[in-house]
């Protein structure tokens, strides 16, 4: 079994990078990418478990179709990793299993 990245960004002549945190771990990544596109370049296989059975899921479609490419971003579960660009300090985790609505606000006063 293979453990290099199965996808690959072509290096920006720029060089400009930023570093953003999975999983307690530091990533540099190229800026202007994705979420999904610099995780799948940080090798990062495994993005959310489903929400019937746990299986492990990743990203397919990366164009906002899917939803397979769920994870929390800085705190707010349930966001489309394919969508969002990267930016320096940005802290992701897994998504496991469904978002629970208690931790979105509605606009009510807690």
């Amino acid at each position: 079994m293979t453990i290099e990245p199965l996808f690959t960004v072509p290096h920006a002549p720029t060089n400009a990078s930023v570093t953003i945190m999975f999983e307690g771990s530091p990533l540099r990544v190229p800026a202007g990418i994705t979420v999904a596109a610099a995780l799948l370049v940080g090798g990062v296989r495994e993005f959310r478990s489903s929400v019937v059975g746990g299986v492990p899921r990743a990203p397919y479609c990366m164009m906002g179709v899917c939803f397979e490419c769920l994870v929390e971003i800085d705190g707010v579960p349930a966001r489309q990793s394919c969508l969002i660009p990267v930016r320096e300090g940005m802290v992701v985790t897994r998504q496991c299993g469904a978002a629970h609505l208690d931790e979105f606000s509605f606009g009510e006063e807690p």
